[in-house]
């Protein structure tokens, strides 16, 4: 669409739509000598434009949030492939694939592709829902009583719980993905049965490996936060020569925490990832064997006797694990 821009002087057709092929054969060309027919916005009229608008935002919001969804999840199977190709190996470290990590990204992509994106699909539907109630709260907070604030806050509740068990729901699966190579809704069913089995070790577990992830993270931010408190401050002079005075220096040291604190959490993601991995491997394993000769553990002995009190893994023999056959 296309409007007058009167640009010297004010002018009465200014704002008027117009059509840059024939406007210098109108009135508005001889009315403001001065007037430009130069190109406003989309669509053929404002009301159109912005619907239009709105709804292409929504879409581009949606898809980056799903190839966010989809990109973690990419991260969380190659990560799941490369420890279950460590914990299936009879024989540690001479049956583990070279390049492990690189070899489990490469069957994600080859195989897993529609599976990772169909889980970071459900994924992103809830996220957007989210989205959409909190949108919705903050336009019609004026206008809610006491019943619409209280069914808001019970939706916000729900999707929030939902999204947190589709998230673990969602890693649980992409590692019974890396594993047997089956699709996203039977590696989701397996890995709740396998799950439920097991309720007692995935509470005790879990609790315990993000308490103690999250004392690394605070550990790590506090440390640099300190370190960088100690330089903004001058406390160090030895450490950066030259002026380093700051005379307000909380916003860089608030953003330098937060920073650390985002980069541990990164890093130390991948150690949950391994965590989980190797638990529900072990769960699998102590279902599908009993430490025979005829039945070995795959897991390590020195594996075996933390997780297990009772009594040491017996001596293994060599034989096929689960991840051995999912890609043939």
């Amino acid at each position: 669409m296309y409007t007058v821009t009167a640009t010297d002087e004010p002018c009465i057709y200014s704002n008027k739509i117009c059509e840059p092929e024939s406007f210098n054969t109108t009135e508005i060309s001889r009315v403001c000598p001065g007037a430009h027919c130069n190109f406003a916005f989309y669509g053929g009229g404002k009301s159109l434009y912005h619907q239009y608008i709105n709804t292409f935002h929504i879409y581009n919001l949606f898809v980056f949030i799903w190839l966010v969804n989809f990109v973690i999840a990419l991260g969380q199977c190659s990560l799941a492939g490369a420890f279950a190709a460590y914990y299936w190996a009879m024989k540690k470290p001479d049956d583990i694939p070279p390049f492990p990590l690189f070899t489990a990204f490469g069957y994600a992509l080859r195989y897993h592709t529609g599976s990772l994106a169909f889980g970071a699909l459900i994924l992103s539907l809830i996220q957007i829902f989210k989205m959409v109630l909190e949108y919705m709260d903050s336009q019609l907070k004026k206008a809610q009583n006491s019943i619409s604030k209280f069914l808001q806050c019970c939706l916000t509740c729900c999707f929030w719980c939902l999204e947190k068990m589709v998230k673990f729901l969602n890693r649980n699966a992409y590692i019974m993905i890396a594993i047997y190579g089956k699709n996203f809704c039977i590696s989701t069913r397996d890995a709740f049965n396998l799950l439920m089995r097991n309720i007692i070790k995935v509470a005790v577990t879990d609790e315990v490996t993000h308490f103690i992830l999250f004392l690394g993270k605070i550990l790590i931010s506090g440390f640099i936060g300190i370190l960088a408190f100690l330089i903004f401050t001058q406390k160090i002079p030895t450490i950066i020569q030259g002026p380093t005075s700051l005379n307000y220096y909380w916003v860089p040291l608030l953003t330098v925490i937060f920073g650390s604190y985002l980069i541990a959490k990164g890093c130390f993601s991948v150690y949950s990832m391994c965590v989980e991995t190797i638990f529900l491997c072990f769960c699998e394993d102590l279902e599908r064997n009993d430490g025979s000769a005829e039945k070995p553990y795959f897991i390590s002995p020195n594996l075996h006797g933390i997780l297990i009190k009772k009594h040491p893994a017996p001596q293994r023999q060599s034989r096929n694990s689960p991840s051995s056959a999912t890609h043939t």
